[in-house]
């Protein structure tokens, strides 16, 4: 067991799934400027499933939180064409799978944490060439 990465992918899960559970007022003023794609906010929440199991499996997540996880894969999983609106923002107002998610991702934040409302991660920035 490597403590200190599964607490690392337990503390980016908590952080994904807080921007998950928000308002969308609060997830499009996270977003700001950047044109984030949909596709890759379905493939981070895949990925964050899949992590979670083996963190289940470590004792890093208790069984009933990874239950609420793998309810917000399957919502997306039920979700037909996803992926059609391209940018995240975009969807967020259009594509009623992300209302769907919304609960299941305060659920599972209200379980593991007892609030569902948590910090927003730090918006990455965009690359820009400049170091």
């Amino acid at each position: 067991m490597n403590l200190l990465g599964d607490a690392h992918l337990r503390t980016w899960t908590l952080r994904f799934v807080a921007l998950l559970a928000a308002d969308p007022q609060a997830q499009l003023a996270w977003l700001g400027e950047r044109e984030l794609e949909t596709e890759s906010v379905v493939e981070e929440v895949e990925l964050l499933c899949r992590i979670s199991e083996g963190l289940a499996e470590r004792g890093a997540v208790e069984p009933e939180n990874l239950r609420d996880l793998q309810a917000i894969g399957r919502c997306l999983a039920e979700a037909e064409a996803v992926c059609r609106v391209p940018l995240w923002a975009n969807a967020l107002v259009t594509d009623p799978v992300w209302d769907a998610i919304r609960p299941l991702a305060r659920q599972f934040l209200l379980t593991t944490l007892g609030d569902w409302r948590q910090p927003l991660p730090r918006p990455l920035h965009p690359h820009t060439g400049d170091r």
